[in-house]
Protein backbone atom coordinates (compact mmCIF):
# COMPACT_ATOMS: atom_id res chain seq x y z
CA UNK A 1 0.00 0.00 0.00
CA UNK A 2 1.30 3.45 -0.86
CA UNK A 3 0.42 6.93 0.37
CA UNK A 4 1.45 10.17 -1.29
CA UNK A 5 2.34 13.58 0.05
CA UNK A 6 2.91 16.97 -1.56
CA UNK A 7 6.13 18.52 -0.22
CA UNK A 8 7.82 21.85 -0.69
CA UNK A 9 10.10 20.30 -3.32
CA UNK A 10 7.64 18.03 -5.16
CA UNK A 11 6.05 14.73 -4.16
CA UNK A 12 6.91 12.01 -1.67
CA UNK A 13 5.59 8.45 -1.35
CA UNK A 14 5.48 6.04 1.58
CA UNK A 15 5.17 2.35 0.76
CA UNK A 16 3.91 0.04 3.53
CA UNK A 17 3.91 -3.76 3.62
CA UNK A 18 4.33 -6.68 6.03
CA UNK A 19 7.28 -8.99 5.99
CA UNK A 20 7.23 -12.79 6.35
CA UNK A 21 6.88 -12.42 10.14
CA UNK A 22 3.93 -10.08 9.81
CA UNK A 23 5.93 -7.04 10.94
CA UNK A 24 4.91 -3.74 9.34
CA UNK A 25 7.61 -2.21 7.16
CA UNK A 26 7.70 1.18 5.50
CA UNK A 27 9.86 3.00 3.00
CA UNK A 28 9.63 6.69 2.22
CA UNK A 29 11.13 8.44 -0.79
CA UNK A 30 10.75 12.06 -1.85
CA UNK A 31 11.97 14.33 -4.63
CA UNK A 32 9.53 13.33 -7.37
CA UNK A 33 8.43 16.16 -9.64
CA UNK A 34 4.91 14.81 -10.10
CA UNK A 35 2.57 12.54 -8.23
CA UNK A 36 2.56 10.17 -11.20
CA UNK A 37 6.35 9.72 -10.92
CA UNK A 38 5.91 8.87 -7.25
CA UNK A 39 3.13 6.39 -8.14
CA UNK A 40 5.33 4.65 -10.73
CA UNK A 41 8.13 4.33 -8.19
CA UNK A 42 5.69 2.84 -5.64
CA UNK A 43 4.45 0.25 -8.15
CA UNK A 44 8.02 -0.74 -9.04
CA UNK A 45 9.04 -0.98 -5.39
CA UNK A 46 5.98 -3.03 -4.46
CA UNK A 47 6.82 -5.45 -7.28
CA UNK A 48 10.37 -5.78 -5.94
CA UNK A 49 9.01 -6.49 -2.47
CA UNK A 50 6.61 -9.11 -3.83
CA UNK A 51 9.48 -10.80 -5.67
CA UNK A 52 11.84 -10.54 -2.68
CA UNK A 53 14.19 -8.37 -4.70
CA UNK A 54 14.71 -5.64 -2.11
CA UNK A 55 16.57 -5.40 1.18
CA UNK A 56 14.43 -2.95 3.11
CA UNK A 57 17.37 -2.04 5.31
CA UNK A 58 19.45 -0.78 2.40
CA UNK A 59 18.73 2.94 2.61
CA UNK A 60 21.08 5.58 1.21
CA UNK A 61 22.34 7.87 3.99
CA UNK A 62 21.26 11.09 2.26
CA UNK A 63 17.81 9.66 1.43
CA UNK A 64 17.31 8.66 5.05
CA UNK A 65 18.22 12.21 6.12
CA UNK A 66 15.54 13.58 3.78
CA UNK A 67 12.94 11.17 5.12
CA UNK A 68 13.88 11.96 8.73
CA UNK A 69 13.61 15.70 8.07
CA UNK A 70 10.21 15.43 6.40
CA UNK A 71 8.82 13.10 9.05
CA UNK A 72 10.08 14.72 12.23
CA UNK A 73 11.25 18.26 11.53
CA UNK A 74 9.72 19.97 8.50
CA UNK A 75 6.44 20.94 10.15
CA UNK A 76 8.01 21.87 13.48
CA UNK A 77 10.79 24.27 12.55
CA UNK A 78 10.84 27.78 11.11
CA UNK A 79 11.32 28.36 7.40
CA UNK A 80 14.85 29.61 8.03
CA UNK A 81 15.75 26.46 9.96
CA UNK A 82 14.07 24.26 7.35
CA UNK A 83 16.27 25.85 4.70
CA UNK A 84 19.31 24.93 6.77
CA UNK A 85 18.20 21.26 6.74
CA UNK A 86 17.81 21.41 2.95
CA UNK A 87 21.30 22.86 2.55
CA UNK A 88 22.69 20.03 4.69
CA UNK A 89 20.75 17.54 2.57
CA UNK A 90 22.49 18.83 -0.56
CA UNK A 91 25.87 18.44 1.15
CA UNK A 92 25.08 14.85 2.13
CA UNK A 93 23.83 13.94 -1.34
CA UNK A 94 26.97 15.44 -2.84
CA UNK A 95 29.36 13.74 -0.42
CA UNK A 96 27.70 10.34 -0.02
CA UNK A 97 25.63 10.05 -3.20
CA UNK A 98 23.82 6.69 -2.92
CA UNK A 99 26.03 5.15 -0.22
CA UNK A 100 24.01 2.88 2.04
CA UNK A 101 23.73 4.26 5.57
CA UNK A 102 24.96 0.88 6.84
CA UNK A 103 28.21 1.42 4.96
CA UNK A 104 28.91 4.84 6.46
CA UNK A 105 31.36 4.53 9.34
CA UNK A 106 33.15 6.97 11.62
CA UNK A 107 36.12 7.17 9.25
CA UNK A 108 33.94 8.14 6.25
CA UNK A 109 32.04 10.69 8.30
CA UNK A 110 35.30 12.21 9.62
CA UNK A 111 36.50 12.63 6.03
CA UNK A 112 33.23 14.40 5.23
CA UNK A 113 33.63 16.75 8.21
CA UNK A 114 37.24 17.49 7.24
CA UNK A 115 36.22 18.32 3.69
CA UNK A 116 33.20 20.39 4.69
CA UNK A 117 35.06 22.22 7.44
CA UNK A 118 37.91 23.23 5.14
CA UNK A 119 35.94 26.23 3.90
CA UNK A 120 33.25 26.75 6.55
CA UNK A 121 33.11 28.70 9.80
CA UNK A 122 33.10 26.96 13.21
CA UNK A 123 29.44 27.64 13.98
CA UNK A 124 28.37 26.34 10.57
CA UNK A 125 30.27 23.08 11.08
CA UNK A 126 28.93 22.67 14.61
CA UNK A 127 25.33 23.19 13.52
CA UNK A 128 25.66 20.73 10.63
CA UNK A 129 27.19 18.09 12.90
CA UNK A 130 24.51 18.60 15.54
CA UNK A 131 21.70 18.10 13.03
CA UNK A 132 23.34 15.09 11.37
CA UNK A 133 23.95 13.52 14.78
CA UNK A 134 20.24 13.77 15.61
CA UNK A 135 19.43 12.07 12.30
CA UNK A 136 21.94 9.26 12.87
CA UNK A 137 20.59 8.62 16.37
CA UNK A 138 17.16 8.22 14.77
CA UNK A 139 18.62 5.65 12.38
CA UNK A 140 19.89 3.71 15.38
CA UNK A 141 16.42 3.81 16.93
CA UNK A 142 14.98 2.61 13.59
CA UNK A 143 17.39 -0.34 13.75
CA UNK A 144 18.98 0.60 10.43
CA UNK A 145 22.44 0.83 11.97
CA UNK A 146 23.91 -0.49 15.20
CA UNK A 147 26.34 2.30 16.05
CA UNK A 148 26.28 6.08 15.94
CA UNK A 149 29.16 6.83 13.56
CA UNK A 150 29.13 10.54 14.49
CA UNK A 151 30.35 9.90 18.03
CA UNK A 152 33.82 11.17 18.97
CA UNK A 153 34.35 12.80 15.61
CA UNK A 154 36.83 15.67 15.66
CA UNK A 155 35.28 18.85 14.25
CA UNK A 156 37.49 20.92 11.99
CA UNK A 157 36.88 24.29 10.34
CA UNK A 158 38.45 27.17 8.49
CA UNK A 159 40.19 29.20 11.20
CA UNK A 160 40.19 32.29 8.98
CA UNK A 161 36.40 32.29 9.28
CA UNK A 162 36.42 32.37 13.06
CA UNK A 163 34.53 35.45 14.16
CA UNK A 164 34.79 37.09 17.55
CA UNK A 165 31.61 39.08 17.86
CA UNK A 166 32.38 42.74 18.35
CA UNK A 167 30.83 44.74 21.14
CA UNK A 168 30.86 48.30 22.42
CA UNK A 169 32.69 49.43 25.51
CA UNK A 170 30.91 51.41 28.22
CA UNK A 171 31.86 54.81 26.81
CA UNK A 172 30.69 53.83 23.33
CA UNK A 173 27.40 52.46 24.67
CA UNK A 174 26.77 55.71 26.52
CA UNK A 175 27.60 57.75 23.40
CA UNK A 176 25.31 55.62 21.23
CA UNK A 177 22.44 55.88 23.73
CA UNK A 178 22.78 59.65 24.01
CA UNK A 179 22.93 60.20 20.25
CA UNK A 180 20.08 57.78 19.52
CA UNK A 181 17.85 59.50 22.09
CA UNK A 182 18.49 62.84 20.42
CA UNK A 183 17.27 61.40 17.12
CA UNK A 184 14.05 59.76 18.36
CA UNK A 185 10.92 60.21 16.28
CA UNK A 186 7.80 58.12 17.10
CA UNK A 187 7.02 57.82 13.38
CA UNK A 188 10.24 55.86 12.82
CA UNK A 189 10.69 53.15 15.41
CA UNK A 190 14.06 51.59 14.47
CA UNK A 191 15.91 53.81 16.95
CA UNK A 192 13.54 52.75 19.74
CA UNK A 193 14.28 49.12 18.89
CA UNK A 194 18.02 49.78 19.05
CA UNK A 195 17.71 51.31 22.52
CA UNK A 196 15.53 48.39 23.63
CA UNK A 197 18.22 45.95 22.50
CA UNK A 198 20.90 47.85 24.44
CA UNK A 199 18.87 47.87 27.65
CA UNK A 200 17.47 44.32 27.44
CA UNK A 201 19.84 42.17 25.35
CA UNK A 202 16.76 40.75 23.60
CA UNK A 203 16.94 39.27 20.10
CA UNK A 204 15.63 41.24 17.13
CA UNK A 205 12.66 38.91 16.54
CA UNK A 206 11.69 39.14 20.22
CA UNK A 207 11.76 42.94 20.09
CA UNK A 208 9.81 43.09 16.83
CA UNK A 209 7.08 40.92 18.38
CA UNK A 210 6.52 43.03 21.50
CA UNK A 211 2.98 44.24 22.19
CA UNK A 212 1.83 46.70 24.83
CA UNK A 213 0.41 43.80 26.80
CA UNK A 214 3.96 42.52 27.19
CA UNK A 215 5.14 45.67 28.98
CA UNK A 216 4.22 46.22 32.62
CA UNK A 217 4.95 49.83 33.49
CA UNK A 218 4.05 49.31 37.15
CA UNK A 219 6.34 46.35 37.74
CA UNK A 220 8.93 47.60 35.21
CA UNK A 221 9.10 44.33 33.30
CA UNK A 222 8.94 43.07 29.75
CA UNK A 223 7.45 39.66 29.01
CA UNK A 224 9.15 37.92 26.10
CA UNK A 225 6.80 35.15 25.03
CA UNK A 226 6.94 35.11 21.22
CA UNK A 227 9.03 36.12 18.25
CA UNK A 228 8.31 37.77 14.91
CA UNK A 229 8.19 36.00 11.55
CA UNK A 230 9.37 38.79 9.27
CA UNK A 231 8.78 36.77 6.09
CA UNK A 232 5.09 36.23 6.81
CA UNK A 233 4.45 39.20 9.12
CA UNK A 234 3.07 37.13 11.98
CA UNK A 235 3.98 35.86 15.42
CA UNK A 236 5.93 32.65 15.91
CA UNK A 237 7.22 30.81 18.99
CA UNK A 238 10.39 31.94 20.72
CA UNK A 239 13.67 30.34 19.69
CA UNK A 240 13.51 27.79 22.53
CA UNK A 241 11.28 27.12 25.51
CA UNK A 242 13.86 28.78 27.71
CA UNK A 243 13.59 31.93 25.61
CA UNK A 244 10.18 32.65 27.14
CA UNK A 245 10.97 34.88 30.09
CA UNK A 246 10.16 38.04 32.02
CA UNK A 247 12.97 40.56 32.45
CA UNK A 248 13.33 43.69 34.53
CA UNK A 249 13.95 47.00 32.80
CA UNK A 250 14.83 50.45 34.09
CA UNK A 251 12.89 53.72 34.09
CA UNK A 252 15.01 55.15 31.26
CA UNK A 253 13.76 52.51 28.83
CA UNK A 254 10.18 52.81 30.09
CA UNK A 255 10.26 56.56 29.47
CA UNK A 256 11.57 55.96 25.97
CA UNK A 257 8.90 53.38 25.15
CA UNK A 258 6.18 55.61 26.61
CA UNK A 259 6.73 57.94 23.64
CA UNK A 260 5.23 55.23 21.40
CA UNK A 261 2.31 54.34 23.68
CA UNK A 262 -0.15 56.61 21.89
CA UNK A 263 -0.01 54.43 18.79
CA UNK A 264 -3.28 52.82 17.74
CA UNK A 265 -1.68 49.46 17.09
CA UNK A 266 -1.23 46.88 19.82
CA UNK A 267 2.32 46.40 18.53
CA UNK A 268 4.96 48.48 20.29
CA UNK A 269 7.23 49.20 17.34
CA UNK A 270 4.79 49.70 14.48
CA UNK A 271 5.94 52.68 12.40
CA UNK A 272 4.06 55.35 10.48
CA UNK A 273 3.62 52.93 7.58
CA UNK A 274 1.82 50.43 9.78
CA UNK A 275 4.67 47.91 9.62
CA UNK A 276 7.39 46.61 11.90
CA UNK A 277 10.93 47.65 10.83
CA UNK A 278 12.82 44.79 9.20
CA UNK A 279 16.31 43.57 9.95
CA UNK A 280 17.65 45.54 7.00
CA UNK A 281 15.93 48.71 8.21
CA UNK A 282 17.19 48.59 11.80
CA UNK A 283 20.72 47.64 10.72
CA UNK A 284 20.81 50.52 8.26
CA UNK A 285 19.73 52.88 11.04
CA UNK A 286 22.31 51.40 13.42
CA UNK A 287 25.15 51.83 10.94
CA UNK A 288 24.15 55.46 10.44
CA UNK A 289 24.08 56.12 14.19
CA UNK A 290 27.46 54.49 14.71
CA UNK A 291 28.92 56.59 11.92
CA UNK A 292 27.53 59.75 13.52
CA UNK A 293 29.19 58.73 16.80
CA UNK A 294 32.55 58.03 15.10
CA UNK A 295 32.35 54.43 16.29
CA UNK A 296 34.10 52.19 13.77
CA UNK A 297 33.04 48.57 14.10
CA UNK A 298 33.36 46.51 10.94
CA UNK A 299 30.67 43.85 10.84
CA UNK A 300 28.80 45.32 13.82
CA UNK A 301 25.06 44.63 13.49
CA UNK A 302 21.87 44.60 15.54
CA UNK A 303 22.65 41.27 17.24
CA UNK A 304 25.97 42.77 18.37
CA UNK A 305 23.92 44.98 20.70
CA UNK A 306 22.97 41.78 22.56
CA UNK A 307 26.67 41.01 23.00
CA UNK A 308 27.32 44.58 24.11
CA UNK A 309 24.60 44.16 26.74
CA UNK A 310 26.33 41.03 28.05
CA UNK A 311 29.76 42.70 28.01
CA UNK A 312 28.44 45.61 30.05
CA UNK A 313 26.76 43.37 32.64
CA UNK A 314 29.90 41.24 33.00
CA UNK A 315 32.05 44.35 33.40
CA UNK A 316 29.81 45.44 36.26
CA UNK A 317 30.09 42.10 38.02
CA UNK A 318 26.61 40.78 37.20
CA UNK A 319 26.09 37.10 38.03
CA UNK A 320 26.44 34.76 35.04
CA UNK A 321 23.32 32.82 36.05
CA UNK A 322 21.26 36.02 36.10
CA UNK A 323 22.66 37.03 32.71
CA UNK A 324 21.82 33.60 31.30
CA UNK A 325 18.19 33.87 32.44
CA UNK A 326 17.94 37.41 31.10
CA UNK A 327 19.16 36.29 27.67
CA UNK A 328 16.71 33.39 27.55
CA UNK A 329 19.34 30.65 27.38
CA UNK A 330 18.18 27.19 28.39
CA UNK A 331 21.10 26.78 30.78
CA UNK A 332 24.31 28.49 31.81
CA UNK A 333 26.37 26.19 29.58
CA UNK A 334 25.06 27.98 26.51
CA UNK A 335 25.96 31.36 27.99
CA UNK A 336 29.41 30.32 29.16
CA UNK A 337 30.31 28.79 25.80
CA UNK A 338 28.96 31.63 23.68
CA UNK A 339 30.56 34.34 25.78
CA UNK A 340 33.73 32.52 26.79
CA UNK A 341 35.89 35.24 25.21
CA UNK A 342 34.12 37.90 27.29
CA UNK A 343 34.26 35.87 30.48
CA UNK A 344 38.00 35.36 30.02
CA UNK A 345 38.41 39.08 29.41
CA UNK A 346 36.86 39.96 32.75
CA UNK A 347 38.44 37.03 34.59
CA UNK A 348 41.49 39.12 35.52
CA UNK A 349 39.25 41.75 37.05
CA UNK A 350 37.39 39.08 39.03
CA UNK A 351 40.66 37.50 40.15
CA UNK A 352 41.82 40.87 41.52
CA UNK A 353 38.59 41.20 43.45
CA UNK A 354 38.89 37.67 44.84
CA UNK A 355 42.45 38.37 45.94
CA UNK A 356 41.29 41.53 47.71
CA UNK A 357 38.49 39.65 49.45
CA UNK A 358 40.92 36.97 50.61
CA UNK A 359 43.30 39.62 51.89
CA UNK A 360 40.46 40.95 54.03
CA UNK A 361 40.42 37.65 55.88
CA UNK A 362 43.74 38.61 57.40
CA UNK A 363 43.76 41.67 59.61
CA UNK A 364 46.77 43.70 58.49
CA UNK A 365 46.67 45.82 61.67
CA UNK A 366 46.97 42.86 64.03
CA UNK A 367 43.35 42.68 65.21
CA UNK A 368 42.28 39.11 65.89
CA UNK A 369 39.82 37.53 63.51
CA UNK A 370 37.47 36.92 66.44
CA UNK A 371 37.27 40.67 67.00
CA UNK A 372 36.50 41.20 63.33
CA UNK A 373 33.75 38.61 63.53
CA UNK A 374 32.16 40.51 66.37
Amino acid sequence: MASYRKTSTGWGVRVSWRDADGELKQKYKAGFKTKNEARLYAISFENDVANNNVDVREVPFADYFDEWFQLYKENKVSQVTANRYRIISRELHHAFEKINIKKVDRRKYQKFINSYGADHAPETVKKLNSIVRACVKSAVYDDLIKKDFTQNVSLTWDKSREITVDYLNISEIQTLISHTQSKLNPHFTSRYMILTAIYTGARLGEIQALTWKDINFNWRTISINKSWDALNNKFKPTKTEGSTRIIRINDDLLDILEQLHHADSGMVFVNQYGTIPTSNAVNKTLRSLLQDCDINRQGFHFHSLRHSHVAYLLSQGADLYAISKRLGHTDMTTTSKRYAYLIDEYKAKSDDLIELLLDNLTNKKGTHSADVAK
